[in-house]
């Protein structure tokens, strides 16, 4: 395996360049992930609809066990057990921003290059105004569960189970389990479980306590991931091969108007509305999807009932859990209902990304609520929460670990503008051939698989690949 050993060296001088003023050695990170032998053992896959343009271009890379769809370059690089979905990418013509009129020369692609991508979602459009045709991933490290949401990235270290989200990073570190949406940073280190929302008009932030962070996610001497986040996937993942092992499996009754992935898990009395989509390496067990609720890639919904137009972003985990309509549950958060101690989530609620609801009381959220950080009893949920009409009147909130500073109306009606927009994108209110989303438009995807060298010089990088209409 000379020739991707070679590659794997390459990225870690790339980026331990980019990240040299903090005297930050990404090696340690990457020899802890990379199995070679199994990076032979799993095939790629990509997806061919009539309604996704079709362009990849795989080149000197290893992109075993990923999911690629839409337009996507991958060079010099290793994809490893990540989703690429490019179904949101802009197209030619489009006009990229209310403040910038100028439209699109081309389609938009995911252009990788240069980088370690393990167990990632890349998802949405690029929101970086400055390459509009162009969601670019260089010379960056991504690992377990991260999301690189409408983000580009040159240069960046990002932690287990982070999210960067509709922005653009710079030579940048960030934490295991923290989420930031902030337009733009450049040279940043951003502390384990920083929540950061913040624009012209608001800051949002919210620091997880070091100690509490520590059971549920931290990186050990040996740079592996560690904590009870990473135990449930971990207990769980084993159970994601038989979908991979078998070329044809009868798919999952469910109505005309949902999509269920190919490479979804479901298990146990699970029950599927109409418009519901639940996407590949998603897992279902005795969970009840209402009418246009969805689940993202690498989310769980467990002993559950979500009664309809539920958003549960991507990595979210819902467990003996009850919500009502027009939740949405944000990324990579941990609801962890007991079986005798069940998590209810009032109407129109916004749990906020990467929180964290664990205890052994019943919980319950007030409808019209917006909650965060971390909920380990009945009395944090009047620490950690607002109802939506009190933050719109305020211009500043503050509590244990948070603080609110802006225009709390334009943050209110920003997060539920794009829940109804993730909404309307999934087909949620699909009705008559009307209105119709991704629900409806991925479920005639053919699903393709690519192999690498597995002997030779070129072992475990896959030949120069180039996929178009």
């Amino acid at each position: 395996m000379e020739k991707l050993n070679y590659l794997l060296d390459r990225i870690v001088d790339r980026v331990n360049a980019n990240l040299r003023a903090y005297e930050y050695d990404i090696e340690p990170y990457i020899r802890s992930i990379a199995n070679l032998e199994k990076m032979l053992k799993f095939s790629a896959t990509y997806g061919v609809t009539s309604q996704h343009p079709l362009s990849l271009n795989f080149k000197n890379s290893n992109i075993s066990g990923s999911y690629f769809l839409g337009k996507c370059s991958v060079k010099r690089s290793v994809v490893y057990k990540s989703e690429i979905r490019g179904d949101e990418l802009k197209r030619k013509g489009d006009i990229i921003s209310d403040s910038y009129k100028v439209p699109l020369a081309q389609d938009e692609k995911i252009k990788i290059k240069g980088s370690f991508l393990f167990k990632t979602l890349v998802h949405s459009n690029s929101h970086n105004p400055e390459t509009p045709e162009e969601f670019y991933i260089r010379n960056t490290v991504s690992t377990h569960y991260s999301n690189i949401h409408g983000s580009t990235v040159a240069g960046c270290y990002i932690g287990p189970y982070a999210t960067v989200d509709l922005m653009s990073l710079h030579s940048c570190i960030v934490g295991e389990y923290s989420y930031l949406q902030a337009d733009e940073l450049f040279h940043r280190s951003i502390n384990p479980g920083t929540i950061l929302v913040e624009n012209d008009s608001f800051s949002f932030i919210y620091k997880y306590n070091p100690d509490v962070l520590k059971k549920y996610v931290y990186i050990d001497d040996s740079s592996v991931p560690k904590g009870v986040l990473v135990d449930f996937v971990e207990d769980r993942k084993n159970e994601f091969e038989r979908l991979y092992a078998q070329v044809d499996l009868e798919p999952f009754k469910a109505p005309e108007s949902s999509s269920i992935s190919r490479f979804c898990l479901i298990k146990g009395k699970t029950r599927i509305g109409e418009n519901v989509m639940a996407c590949q390496r998603s897992y279902l067990e005795n969970a009840i999807m209402g009418e246009g609720s969805n689940a993202q890639e690498n989310c769980y919904i467990i002993n559950s009932h979500l009664k309809g137009f539920n958003v549960t972003a991507h990595g979210g985990k819902i467990i003996n859990s009850d919500l009502e309509p027009n939740v949405f549950v944000g990324f990579n958060s941990f609801l962890n209902g007991k079986k005798d101690s069940r998590i209810s989530i009032g109407e129109d609620c916004i749990v906020m990304p990467h929180t964290i609801i664990d205890s052994d009381e019943a919980i319950k959220v007030p409808a019209n609520h917006i909650v965060w950080g971390f909920i380990g009893s009945q009395k944090d949920v009047e620490i950690n929460s607002i109802s939506a009409e009190d933050l719109m009147a305020t211009k500043e909130a503050t509590s244990e670990g948070m603080e609110f500073k802006g225009d709390g109306d334009v943050f209110v009606n920003a997060f539920k503008g794009r829940i109804k927009h993730i909404l309307e994108l999934n087909g949620a209110f699909a009705k008559d051939g009307e209105n119709e989303g991704h629900a409806q438009s991925k479920q005639n995807a053919s699903l393709n698989t690519l192999q690498p060298y597995r002997t030779g010089p070129n072992k475990g990088v896959y030949p120069t690949i180039r996929i178009a209409p």
